[in-house]
């Protein structure tokens, strides 16, 4: 298992760099329209939806919604402010505290939610949705002054995150004696936890030392510590709903990762609420 992870992470991250630097806005959106899509059609399992085809009809819905939203953009026009962009993220921050609510009361939060096919699509959507904008809006930062900006920041949120996964698994097997989430995720322990915001930490350091990174030393610890708390309630949110499902991963389309979910949980909850912080709240535009 470990060796088929360390064969894909090491295929897998070139090629994610290389989508981030090298596709124009145009090309990243439809890549990330296509993960969001596998995505959708995983959340399918989340939402009791057992028929091939209609995990299919929720893929190819989502990716009609995306596409629309899209569409309904001004031309030439990015702002982050626009109603599409700054309501998905605000929405995310909103989704993130319930979901945060949610997995503390595990499991007797899910009798609010585990009978209702409609409740856990719409918890779909808004992990989902905000996932893609997030993606977009770091993305488009700055892009007209600097076409590479975005593509530094989203490299920099993705390996916030790599590194608070990787560090929180090796802490985890070294130290690991006081579990964090039981109910939830019996395998997270407080010492991975720690040892994973350490390792955020040390990217974040590193990252503002060498990294085009424009903006001031203290609001972007506040974005890196808040996302990298994030992408541990995404990973805890996703285990939360498999386990109510029944499954172990989310599907098998990543030898050694499992799902699309399952490689990107942390970040659809790190993406969205970095961006939200860094863009929208702080206003570094």
């Amino acid at each position: 298992m470990l060796k088929s992870r360390l064969i894909t992470a090491f295929i897998l991250i070139p090629v994610v760099i290389a989508a981030l630097f090298l596709l124009p806005p145009p090309g990243f959106a439809i890549v990330t329209l296509v993960v969001c899509m596998l995505a959708a059609w995983e959340w399918g399992q989340f939402a009791g939806l057992a028929a091939r085809s209609q995990r299919v009809w929720l893929a190819v819905l989502c990716g009609l919604l995306l596409a629309f939203m899209m569409f309904t953009l001004p031309a030439y026009q990015h702002s982050v402010h626009l109603p599409q962009v700054a309501g998905s993220l605000w929405a995310a921050l909103c989704w993130w505290i319930v979901a945060l609510v949610l997995v503390l009361f595990y499991p007797a939060s899910a009798s609010l939610w585990r009978a209702s096919k409609v409740l856990r699509l719409v918890f779909g959507v808004l992990t989902i949705v905000p996932f893609f904008w997030g993606m977009l809006a770091l993305r488009q930062y700055h892009y007209q002054a600097d076409h590479f900006a975005g593509a530094w920041w989203l490299l920099y949120v993705m390996f916030l995150v790599w590194g608070a996964d990787s560090g929180a698994y090796m802490f985890g097997r070294l130290f690991g004696k006081h579990k964090l989430a039981p109910k939830v995720s019996p395998g997270k322990t407080w010492e991975g936890f720690f040892g994973g915001l350490v390792t955020s930490a040390l990217i974040a350091w590193l990252f503002s030392l060498w990294a085009p990174l424009s903006v001031s030393t203290g609001i972007l610890l506040v974005c890196s510590l808040v996302a990298a708390l994030a992408s541990v309630l995404g990973d805890l949110t996703e285990s939360m709903f498999k386990r109510e499902a029944g499954i172990k991963d989310s599907g098998s389309l990543i030898p050694g990762h499992g799902g699309m979910l399952d490689r990107i949980d942390s970040l659809t909850a790190a993406v969205p609420v970095f961006a939200c912080l860094l863009l929208l709240v702080f206003g570094t535009l």
